[in-house]
């Protein structure tokens, strides 16, 4: 009875933290700002402490406590490689190196303390239960970097399919009378997604008054797809030999379609490899049934008599 309380006490508390937060209603805070304002029911700092919400009161302190911790806790070095592999997914949710080490913290206790209720409490088993918990605390610590590595390929997959398009409207620009900078932006206005993003980021550094060289540059470092590198250090390499850079456009864009049209057949060449594997465990079982499930009935029955 004892793994069954506890189950039905954990799903309770569950229930009631969804059901909390759920029913909790979204107000516009310059309406609670001015009704707060109105009525000054608050007589003390306790009082307009307790008038926020408890998410305010509670998590983020805990969550900017942690978050200090983190940032004590790590090295320079894997601060810096952190935040360029944050950089390089696309800064999900504004994360920093300190917070990002603050959610695997948190991910690693709450998946060690799961595994440990799961496998030891509710199954009775103690040391089972302890050990499940340290690998909970591993798998916990590690489910976070798998995320972040898995962004970073979607993105940079993403990148490397908008690469020959974005430079063919950006060529179309140019040859038009455009300047490069105008042609930029005229590709940011046209096209969206991340290379878009990353355009659009360099063409504001390139207006603050950063050199046209490190903005680009910059755009290298936050996205670590060779192609793109390679077409940078080409406009780069252009600009600085006042070569024409429609003419390195041109030809960088003749390259790209080749390496995308090499990349499509290098993917058609993998496939009878990859449909290998179904075809022997899936497919040629059944026929193999089909085929010879009747000749060894009838063997068999021949044996018989």
């Amino acid at each position: 009875m004892l793994p069954l309380v506890f189950a039905v006490v954990a799903f309770a508390a569950i229930m009631l933290i969804v059901l909390g937060l759920a029913g909790g209603q979204s107000v516009d805070p310059v309406q609670a700002r001015l009704t707060q304002l109105g009525s000054m029911q608050a007589k003390n700092l306790e009082e307009l402490e307790l008038q926020q919400p408890f998410f305010d009161r509670t998590m983020r302190p805990f969550m900017a406590r942690l978050t200090a911790y983190a940032q004590r806790i790590s090295s320079p070095a894997s601060a810096s490689r952190t935040d360029r592999r944050l950089a390089q997914a696309g800064n999900p949710g504004n994360l920093k190196a300190a917070e990002f080490t603050a959610l695997k913290l948190v991910s690693a206790v709450v998946v060690g303390a799961l595994a440990l209720l799961v496998f030891g409490v509710l199954q009775g088993n103690f040391l089972f239960g302890v050990i499940s918990g340290v690998v909970g605390l591993g798998l916990g610590f590690v489910l976070p970097e798998y995320w972040l590595n898995r962004r970073i390929r979607q993105r940079n997959k993403a990148i490397l399919l908008a690469i020959p398009d974005t430079l063919d409207l950006l060529t179309i620009s140019v040859r038009a009378g455009l300047g490069f900078d105008a042609a930029l932006g005229r590709v940011v206005e046209k096209t969206q997604g991340p290379l878009a993003d990353e355009f659009r980021r360099g063409l504001a550094e390139i207006r603050l008054g950063s050199a046209r060289r490190d903005a680009l540059r910059g755009i290298v470092a936050r996205t670590n797809v060779p192609a793109l590198a390679n077409f940078i250090g080409a406009i780069i390499q252009a600009e600085q030999l006042g070569v024409s850079i429609s003419k390195v456009l041109q030809v960088q864009s003749e390259q790209l379609r080749i390496e995308r049209r090499q990349r499509a057949e290098e993917q058609a060449a993998k496939a009878p490899i990859k449909m290998l594997f179904p075809l022997v465990g899936c497919i040629f079982p059944s026929l193999f049934i089909v085929i010879l499930g009747p000749a060894i009935i009838l063997l068999m029955v021949n044996l018989h008599t």
